[in-house]
Formats: C-alpha cells, structure tokens, sequence
C-alpha cells in the first residue's frame, strides 16, 4: 500500500474517512488534497452519513426526545432507529471495503464523491 500525506498507510487512512462518520470524513478530505482514493473515500463518508446524521435527528425528534411526546410521535422513533441500523451497517461495510483496498461505490453518492476526489 502507499503511504499518505499524513505517513499512514492508504488503506488505513481510508478506513479512517469513515470511523468518526462524516466528521473525519471532513478533516481528511481536508487534510489529503493529493490522495485520490483517501479523498473518494472521504467524501462518500461525508454524503452518506452527514444526510444519515440529519435524518436520524429529525425522526428521533433530535436524540429521541419525540418518542417522550406520545404515540402519535412513536413511528419518528422507529424511523430513527431504522436510520440507526442502516448507518451501522453502512459504517461497518464501508470501513472493512476502504481497509481492504477497495473503492467501493455506492450507488448515486459514490459517482458524486469520485467527480470531487
């Protein structure tokens, strides 16, 4: 594997765009502006789990506060929870891909995130 600008591993590196989510997504694709696989990986972090972020606060009534309002709000609750298990998932496939080597593309925001890398 080649090595960064920041002198860590590709793959490493790549794993790291996804493990704090979108926030490391940011400070790497900040960070490594020569790096075209470090950069894909960086920003399809950011387009998956920023909107997944936002998502889970609006259905969750903003760290699942509107579960507390009644049943009227108990699908909002679900819905976050749906969100939850999703972005878990997508957390965990997309760090093993990235650690492996791999550029994998979801579909839709990885052609976005391969334009800007």
């Amino acid at each position: 594997m080649a090595k960064t600008k920041l002198g860590i591993d590709e793959n490493l590196e790549g794993a790291g765009c996804y493990l704090l989510g979108w926030v490391s997504g940011i400070v790497l694709y900040i960070l490594e502006d020569e790096n075209k696989f470090i950069r894909f990986h960086a920003m399809q972090s950011i387009l998956v789990f920023l909107p997944l972020t936002i998502l889970g606060w609006l259905f969750g009534g903003f760290f699942g506060i509107g579960a507390f309002w009644g049943h009227g709000y108990y699908f909002l609750w679900w819905g976050s929870n749906i969100i939850w298990v999703i972005t878990v998932i997508l957390w965990l496939i997309l760090m093993a891909k990235a650690y492996m080597g791999e550029k994998f593309k979801l579909p839709i925001v990885g052609d976005i995130a391969e334009e800007k890398a």
